[in-house]
């Protein structure tokens, strides 16, 4: 179930509000680009400034209208753990297929800690709890020998969206789980590397712009086509890149509302993209067709 192109999908607003029929038109337009999984709700859908209504909206709508056809893995989680354990059962009475649970920010646990978190939001999921790993935004890694851990008392805990950014991390923690632990790239550019080490796929920002062909990407790879994967990496690097020339969403909102796909707007205290970049993005969508 968890393996191929997720995409983490854009949260659509208008004029302040979640607009709800461009996200349906998002989750179509997935679900024609032979996307995989559906990851709503995350760092790239603007979770953070999300209403706890707007939030469980935003699922059920996602829910609703991928009907069963692809999975549905919203994020859920706060630096408290109770909060987390709430959001967890919430979540779960929705119809939804799995979880990206992000390890506990700002607050920096230690990795006992972070054992004790994942043990109380495994106790509370009824599904299956894929735990979402980049220091970058949290401020604390989870070490492999954690995960591993926490895989081997909790067979509900079945993967990973790494974005630790450490290749080394990834083999580390591959040469300790076995083949039912599924590990996601939380990078799009180091997709690739991490399918070559044993990776199953990618939580994708570039997605939400060239579904296509990140799915054909991670297929081609996973296939054993392993020319046709390199070559696509190499067709989409500049792509991703540029959706990283500022924070994320930033520059993706920007190439949905060039490509009219989703407006641009953004929630505080997200901006928009400034000028410079903006043209580099628009080169980019240009030289690959998109625009």
């Amino acid at each position: 179930m968890f393996s191929g192109s997720f995409v983490a999908l854009v949260t659509p607003f208008k004029k302040g509000e979640i607009d709800e029929g461009t996200l349906r038109r998002l989750v179509d337009f997935h679900l024609k680009s032979e996307t995989a999984g559906l990851v709503p709700c995350g760092s790239t859908g603007e979770a953070a400034t999300l209403k706890p209504e707007e939030y469980l909206r935003v699922i059920r709508i996602v829910a609703e209208e991928a009907a069963g056809r692809i999975p549905v893995v919203p994020g859920v989680g706060s630096n408290a753990t109770w909060k987390t354990v709430e959001a967890v059962r919430e979540v779960g009475r929705l119809k939804v297929d799995g979880m990206l649970v992000i390890v506990p920010y700002y607050n920096k646990p230690t990795q006992e800690g972070q054992k004790l978190h994942f043990g109380e939001v495994a106790k509370a999921a009824k599904a299956p709890v894929i735990v979402y790993n980049i220091p970058g935004r949290t401020g604390v890694n989870m070490k492999p020998e954690t995960l591993a851990a926490l895989a081997k008392k909790h067979k509900n805990i079945i993967g990973v969206k790494e974005a630790s950014g450490d290749l080394d991390q990834v083999s580390d923690l591959l040469n300790l789980v076995d083949d039912r632990f599924c590990v996601l790239s939380g990078d799009d550019s180091l997709t690739l590397p991490m399918l070559a080490l044993g990776a199953q796929g990618v939580i994708s920002v570039a997605a939400n712009v060239a579904p296509r062909e990140m799915s054909r990407m991670c297929r081609a790879y996973l296939g054993g086509r392993v020319q046709e994967a390199r070559g696509l990496h190499r067709r989409l690097l500049p792509l991703m890149r540029s959706l990283f020339v500022e924070t994320n969403p930033i520059p993706v909102k920007a190439a949905l509302g060039m490509l009219k796909l989703c407006a641009p707007e953004l929630r505080l205290p997200l901006t928009p993209l400034a000028a410079a970049h903006r043209l580099r993005v628009t080169e980019v969508l240009k030289d690959l067709g998109l625009f």
